[in-house]
Order: C-alpha cells, then sequence, then structure tokens
C-alpha cells in the first residue's frame, strides 16, 4: 500500500506549483488512491482533473507568477546555452579526430595495396626460379 504523499513531498517534486495547486494535487491522488481500478473511468478523471488544473493556473496567473515563470524559462534557455556550446565543441573535436582516423585509414590501405603487390610479385618470382 502505498502513503499519501506530503504537501512538502508534493512541492519537491513540483517545484512551480502555488500551495492551491498543490493542495488540489493532493486531492486528485486522495481520489486515485480511494476510486477502483476502471482504467477508462480512472484516464477520464484523470483528464478531467488535469484540464481544471489548466484553468485554475490559468485563472491564478498574475503578473508575479509570469514574472517568475519568465526568470525560470531565462535560467533554461542559459543552461541550454551552455550545454549547446559543449555539445558543440564536442562535435568539433570529434570531427578532427575523425578526419585524422580517416587519414590514417586511407595510409593503411594504400600500404595494404603496396603490400598485396609486393606478395603477388614474390610468389611470381618464386614460381620463375622454380622454373614453371
Amino acid at each position: 500500500m502505498m502513503k499519501e504523499k506530503t504537501l512538502h513531498e508534493l512541492a519537491k517534486e513540483y517545484p512551480v506549483k502555488t500551495y492551491k495547486e498543490l493542495t488540489v494535487i493532493k486531492e486528485d491522488l486522495k481520489l486515485k488512491k480511494e476510486t477502483g481500478a476502471c482504467i477508462t473511468s480512472g484516464m477520464k478523471r484523470d483528464r478531467d482533473a488535469t484540464d481544471k488544473m489548466k484553468n485554475r493556473t490559468q485563472e491564478d496567473r498574475g503578473p508575479l507568477d509570469l514574472t517568475r515563470r519568465v526568470e525560470e524559462l531565462q535560467d533554461s534557455v542559459k543552461e541550454l546555452d551552455k550545454s549547446l556550446a559543449i555539445a558543440l565543441e564536442i562535435n568539433e573535436s570529434h570531427q578532427r579526430y575523425n578526419g585524422k582516423l580517416q587519414t590514417r585509414v586511407s595510409e593503411l590501405e594504400e600500404d595494404n595495396k603496396k603490400l598485396a603487390h609486393q606478395v603477388e610479385d614474390l610468389k611470381l618470382n618464386g614460381v620463375r626460379k622454380a622454373g614453371l
């Protein structure tokens, strides 16, 4: 049996939600726990709860909420920019390394062809010396 989540645990899980929204989530979780296992009705109840929550969050949004959201999004953009810069740097180093590997492979292929010709020449010379 799963224990009921506290508001503190829900706040950790949904850091952007307000106290009012967290209490609604807690009530919804309690309803889910109490109701039966009918999948269709559970899905409908979940969809209805999600729709209600979306409507509430849209109604409750004030200038402070929007300012906080903008700041969070700006922080997120900064983190994504850092991740992109790191990925581009890694990509560039991999491309350089792959270029070096490709030139090395080309050199090895040429050496392999030369060695194959030398081996054939040695075989032919061996056959000639044997008098065939």
